[in-house]
């Protein structure tokens, strides 16, 4: 994966080729001191509220202030303003229609959604966008390492961050497809929520498979900046086609019920098909999760756990499993 490949998938890159055929979007430049104050480590505090306060806020000058330490120099955390970027914010939120999805450059904050009021990447605000963005890896992986799995050596290009605001629309989870593409050719097509089984997936697979390869046929082929690539794609409920995404061709990217060793070498993908579809020139390999049994939780989970406990559970850190262990077994003598 070049690094060219990664600038051509930024949101604005594409969104005026495909505008015709995904979800209407706002692009908003995002100002240095914001990206700053994203990556400040410090105490999370949300700016850009502009709820009216509490009865439990309000207070009168004379009233006694609490003081909660002894230190004379101790200062008060306030959350920096920025009037000019809420402003232009909270107008793009409402040309959208009043609630918007939002994500950076590249990625969307999936794994902080846990985070929110409403468990949802539903915004209204910039504090709701602010609170998903400050508590998400994938933000942070896209303002200090868009680069990280990239072959080439050559200097990281410049970049111009942007955050960009999506009109919400209730999409449902076993309606999303990722499509790989190498050479212009869809190899691959996976289930985006990979962990559920859903009855109508595995019922209907070889129509789904046919409408998004017709799709990318007419509306993706040969148009895109780069001949490999990864889009996301959402099937509604009339069974047209709606462009979500586009991603790198890499291992940056989640390959879902794949491996990137079978998308890059070609190897195992054939044995999938059936004769028929074998038969079929350019016809992709269409992945779906067949069974109840193989249901799994969602990998989003783990990010709502203190990175101990998923070393425990997941086994990558066999010293810290080998003191839990040695903990279980002091306590059983104790007892």
């Amino acid at each position: 994966m070049k690094k060219e490949q990664v600038v051509r998938c930024q949101f604005s890159v594409w969104y005026p080729l495909f505008k015709a055929v995904t979800i209407r979007s706002v692009i908003l430049p995002l100002p240095e001191n914001v990206k700053e104050y994203l990556l400040d480590d410090g105490t999370l505090v949300v700016s850009g509220r502009d709820d009216p306060p509490s009865h439990a806020q309000e207070r009168n000058d004379d009233a006694e202030e609490i003081q909660w330490s002894d230190d004379e120099n101790t200062t008060t955390l306030k959350a920096p303003e920025f009037p000019e970027f809420t402003a232009k914010v909270q107008e793009a939120i409402s040309s959208l229609g009043g609630s918007v999805f939002p994500k950076l450059n590249w990625s969307a904050p999936r794994d902080a959604y846990w985070i929110a009021m409403n468990s949802s990447l539903k915004c209204k605000a910039l504090s709701d966008i602010f609170l998903l963005f400050k508590s998400s890896d994938f933000i942070t992986r896209d303002l200090t390492q868009p680069f990280i799995h990239c072959t080439d050596d050559s200097p990281d290009p410049s970049l111009n961050y942007e955050l960009v605001l999506r009109k919400w629309c209730e999409l449902i989870p076993g309606a999303e497809f990722r499509c790989f593409v190498k050479e212009n050719k869809l190899i691959g097509i996976s289930q985006r929520d990979y962990t559920q089984y859903y009855d109508h997936i595995s019922t209907q697979h070889e129509e789904i498979c046919r409408s998004i390869q017709e799709f990318f046929k007419k509306h993706i082929q040969y148009k895109f900046l780069d001949e490999d690539f990864v889009f996301d794609v959402y099937r509604d409920s009339r069974g047209k086609i709606w462009l979500i995404d586009f991603n790198p061709f890499g291992e940056v990217t989640d390959s879902l019920l794949f491996t990137w060793e079978e998308l890059t070498s070609g190897k195992n993908l054939k044995e999938d098909q059936s004769e028929g579809e074998a038969t079929e020139q350019d016809y992709p390999v269409f992945r779906c999760t067949n069974s109840k049994v193989t249901v799994q939780p969602s990998p989003y989970l783990s990010y709502r756990l203190p990175k101990d406990f998923v070393d425990l559970s997941t086994g990558e850190d066999v010293h810290k499993l080998i003191d839990f262990l040695k903990l279980v077994r002091n306590s059983e003598k104790i007892f």
